[in-house]
């Protein structure tokens, strides 16, 4: 075995699994069949190009590396602004631009924020996820 190789197997192993977890990259049915099975689901609709939706990239992984609950409660979900504004999750939610995050729960919204980076607010609807999980 190749020294690099090993000694990044090795500290992989070593790592917490949550380091490594992500969301979900988003197709058309991914919300529906996460909602039927009774998952709490936390929408991030974004743009690579986005700096608002860069913020909110930070403040979500930071908020996740604090309390690991969100990860094993929470279904993240990422949803490419560029690819899917025009298709029926979009629509139907009504999401009015990229940097929306949104909290759904069988068939009700919970919350959303839109365009905001503020921490607290951002942790507030986390929050209300887990709660509902």
């Amino acid at each position: 075995m190749h020294r690099r190789l090993f000694l990044a197997s090795g500290l992989a192993a070593a790592l917490p699994l949550r380091v490594w977890a992500a969301a979900i990259d988003y197709t058309p049915g991914l919300v529906q069949t996460h909602l039927a099975k009774g998952d709490t689901v936390f929408l991030d609709f974004k743009a690579s190009w986005c700096s608002t939706c860069a913020a909110q990239e930070r403040v979500l992984n930071k908020l996740k590396a604090d309390n690991p609950a969100y990860e094993s409660k929470i279904t993240f979900i990422n949803v490419d602004w560029d690819e899917y504004r025009s298709d029926a999750l979009t629509k139907g939610l009504k999401i009015p631009r990229r940097s929306t995050l949104v909290v759904l729960k069988g068939d009700k919204e919970l919350g959303r924020i839109v365009a905001q980076t503020d921490p607290k607010v951002i942790k507030a609807l986390m929050d209300t996820a887990l709660n509902a999980a």
